[in-house]
């Protein structure tokens, strides 16, 4: 066979040859378990990138591997294809998102194509494809019915360069946009939410399910969900005159047991109490500068601490409900609208940023849990009342303690869901001014767009009937594409789309012209992937339930609360009703690390990028997998160096002579008879006279490979990809020892270990195996990654013997070969016989087998 490895050759034909046999597609399978396999899918921007590569090797190996261990795999691909990217980069190259995607997406699909990914192309999916958003639309309607769709005013984050809203998830940082990454700014306005928080206890709890996602992302989960309990408590609002109302104010605190330390109270800029309170007082003008500025700050900074806190006094009072102290209400940068009530009950001995409010302030900071042995409790002994901490501590304290200045529940354990908590809420309820209360940090999922390249939202304005949903017989709601997005028309601006019928009704209404967050299309594309073609429903029920939930799901860490949680929701709501038997969507998680390039993370507009055009003629798609498959493990940062790109085509090449030389020795037409007898006699422990007739060498050979597979199928299990490759590496070099035997391309231990070799190789290297598959079996033989995955003998993995050193004194003196079953007192007489020099003359006062690892002697 051809000595030289050219890889564009074998590379083309293969793929050509794989398409044509429809190898790669799934079926539903009664003869065989599922394996779904599924990496998170792209974004059309442009040219595929080696982070790309790395993700979609490592599920295509994966979905390899699982193939040849006897499962009928669904590996599918598609594309998440609406969003602001494409819209922007049609207003920069005056031309329309839609050229723009499908040309992109054309350019990765070729590109994956030649990587040799193993997909099955039947089911490809572009989620700006009518016949995909369709059934988006559709899910939009069933939520909308189960109350799970909501339309209200409320202050929401926008982004100016965007000039769209935001969820709360995409405000990263400093508070700034996931996308563009400028400052995000709050606006009130009427939005689309989707009430993912009535789910907010189950996500939380099916966490426990998750035991094979990473920890680090079932953290990220639990901590943005946010369960805590507490309290919500009544204040009693003082009239202008500072005589009690009628009217009362709640607050959501986790500190029930500092309300005694409660000395100011808060509300948000953006409540509308503070309007009321102040309008027409002298106090009106101090608290409009301190609303103004907030709403130049964003919600993080303000949060955070990032942004100084600022505040003023409303000239209003609330009653303290536990007891009755009239203290005054401000208005405090600090304090958010859209967390809890917009308004806070503040304990400055028992919050860093209250503490530090009523400093600025001069405000009161009375002490009330304190640790046990704090000073304060010296300090109560003789002093009736204490009320500024600050004589005492530089800060607030926020831990457990003894509670003090506290009523009747001065002395009780304080502290977040202590016994004083508990006892001050229990008075609270029972003199109907609060009860004890579950929250969640979790917010509504806002999901208006107020940009074009998005799923149109299916709802009606009507004058007469209000909001009324599109019929289900009339979706799609088709996003027109006869739009100049670049000259800057919008939905809004097109009246032969938002210009409709009332369907109720029948008289002129309006269109909604709202588009969805794109995070609605890819938090369900994994079940429509199962059932793509279906033009009547989103998927079949049945054929979701063959092949979900998602065996193994690949993909960034990025996405560990914006889809990861939102596929969860939405899996949830199907299940719900009744379109899906399970609870959740993806079983295993594996978030891959970054691809870097000295040091630094990838990044086209920073100029650091290697594409795969860039490698790809000069070594080949196998070499690039080989090599990220090889470099750091799959959870890991992978640092790209082009020496470590030339040494795996180096390995590549190695790999490529040995077979070709074994091929040239051998005879083809009788290798594979042969490989079936002689398989059976180097490799079958019951074949007694087999290993008579192998030589030593043979014997470690068939040792190794075994031992190898074993390895190789364990670090497989683990996903540990890269040791697989050592592994795979160690048994080539041990070919090329074994060539310097006599006639070694005729032994069957050296066809086998080839044989295993090939077979371990090709989920990773897949074009290079198969042409040396069929250049090893003939041209007859089906595919190599139609054949099973190699298994082992455990009885041959173990050695028949051992090589042990033999330490005396704590120096080696000497190494034994003994066989692997020999008994310590065989072994200890062995290692005295090899080390005699040494002992002469000297009395052993210790002598030790560790067994298989060491024989020790002290003289």
């Amino acid at each position: 066979m051809a000595r030289d490895y050219k890889h564009q050759d074998i590379e083309h034909k293969w793929q050509k040859l794989w398409e044509s046999a429809e190898l790669y597609h799934a079926d539903l399978r009664d003869d065989l378990p599922k394996k779904y396999v599924l990496e998170m899918f792209p974004y059309p921007s442009g040219s595929v990138h080696m982070g790309h590569v790395r993700n979609y090797t490592i599920g295509d190996v994966v979905a390899r591997v699982f193939r040849m261990r006897g499962y009928s795999v669904l590996h599918p691909m598609g594309w998440d294809a609406f969003g602001l990217p494409a819209e922007n980069a049609a207003i920069q190259q005056q031309s329309h998102p839609a050229g723009w995607t499908y040309n992109n997406i054309a350019i990765q699909e070729a590109a994956f194509k030649q990587l040799g990914f193993s997909y099955d192309w039947r089911r490809k999916i572009v989620t700006c494809d009518p016949d995909y958003y369709q059934w988006g639309q559709w899910l939009f309607l069933k939520l909308y019915e189960r109350g799970l769709v909501e339309r209200k005013t409320s202050p929401v984050n926008w982004c100016p360069q965007c000039a769209t809203v935001l969820a709360n998830e995409q405000v990263e940082g400093e508070g700034v946009c996931w996308r563009c990454s400028s400052f995000v700014e709050k606006r009130d306005l009427a939005q689309w939410f989707l009430k993912i928080t009535d789910y907010a206890q189950e996500l939380l709890d099916d966490l426990d399910q998750l035991d094979q996602w990473p920890p680090r992302v079932r953290t990220m989960q639990e901590n943005w969900i946010g369960r805590s309990t507490g309290a919500n408590v009544d204040f009693v609002i003082c009239d202008a005159k500072g005589e009690e109302s009628d009217q009362t104010i709640s607050v959501y605190t986790t500190r029930p047991d500092t309300l005694f330390g409660c000395s100011f109270f808060l509300l948000a800029p953006e409540h509308p109490l503070v309007s009321e309170f102040v309008a027409g007082t002298p106090y009106a003008s101090e608290v409009a500068a301190v609303v103004e500025a907030a709403a130049r700050e964003t919600a993080v900074q303000r949060e955070g601490g990032l942004a100084e806190k600022r505040g003023a006094f409303t000239g209003r009072y609330v009653i303290n409900p536990v007891n009755g102290a009239r203290i005054p209400v401000w208005v405090a940068n600090y304090v958010l609208m859209d967390y809890g009530t917009g308004a806070v009950m503040a304990v400055p001995s028992g919050d860093e940023r209250d503490f530090d409010f009523a400093r600025s302030y001069g405000l009161p900071i009375p002490p009330v849990v304190v640790p046990q042995g704090d000073p304060v409790l010296d300090r109560l002994r003789h002093e009736k009342e204490l009320i500024d901490r600050d004589v005492l501590w530089k800060t607030a304290y926020t831990g457990d303690g003894v509670m003090v200045q506290s009523g009747e529940f001065t002395g009780m354990p304080g502290g977040k869901d202590s016994e004083g908590a508990a006892a001050v809420t229990a008075s609270l309820a029972a003199a109907g001014r609060g009860q004890a209360t579950v929250n969640f940090r979790l917010r509504d999922w806002l999901i208006s767009r107020q940009r074009y390249w998005g799923n149109p939202i299916p709802m009606i304005y009507c004058d007469f009937c209000g909001l009324v949903p599109v019929p289900e017989a009339d979706l799609p709601v088709v996003l027109p594409l006869d739009l100049d997005i670049a000259a800057g028309a919008t939905l809004a601006d097109d009246a032969a789309f938002y210009q409709v019928d009332c369907p109720v009704c029948g008289k002129a209404a309006r269109r909604e012209t709202d588009t969805m967050d794109t995070f609605t299309c890819s938090s369900w594309y994994f079940l429509r992937f199962t059932d793509a073609h279906n033009s009547q429903a989103a998927f079949a029920p049945d054929i979701a339930d063959y092949w979900m939930p998602v065996d193994h799901y690949i993909g960034g860490i990025e996405h560990a609360i914006l889809h990861l949680l939102y596929s969860r929701f939405f899996t949830k709501v199907l299940r719900d009703l009744g379109l899906v038997t399970f609870d959740e969507p993806f079983k295993h998680l594996l978030t891959q690390g970054m691809v870097l390039q000295d040091g630094e993370k990838m990044s086209k507009s920073k100029g650091i990028i290697v594409s795969p055009d860039e490698v790809l003629p000069k070594y080949g798609a196998d070499t690039i997998r080989a090599y990220i498959m090889f470099m750091a493990p799959p959870d890991k940062d992978l640092d790209w160096s082009q020496d470590g790109v030339e040494g795996m085509y180096k390995y590549l090449n190695r790999v490529w002579r040995l077979v070709s030389e074994f091929v040239d020795l051998r005879v083809v037409e009788t290798a594979k008879a042969e490989a079936e007898e002689g398989v059976q006699n180097c490799h079958s422990t019951t074949a007694a006279s087999s290993d008579a007739e192998l030589s030593d060498a043979e014997k470690e050979l068939r040792h190794l490979t075994h031992k190898l597979i074993k390895k190789a199928t364990d670090d497989i299990d683990r996903q540990q990809f890269n040791t697989v490759i050592a592994a795979l590496m160690e048994l080539t070099n041990a070919l090329y020892d074994f060539k310097q035997q006599d006639s070694w391309a005729q032994s069957p231990c050296a066809l086998r270990a080839i044989d295993v070799l090939l077979r371990m190789l090709a989920p990773i290297a897949p074009h290079i195996t198969e042409e040396l598959w069929q250049s090893l079996y003939g041209q007859t033989i089906e595919s190599v990654h139609l054949h099973d995955w190699p298994s082992y003998d455990a009885n041959l993995v173990a050695a028949d013997t051992i090589e042990l050193p033999i330490q005396i004194n704590g120096k080696v003196r000497g190494r034994i070969t003994v066989a692997a079953d020999a008994s310590e007192d065989e072994v200890a007489a062995a290692a005295q016989n090899a080390v005699s020099d040494y002992l002469v003359g000297k009395e052993i006062r210790k002598l030790m087998v560790v067994p298989g690892r060491i024989v020790t002697i002290v003289v």
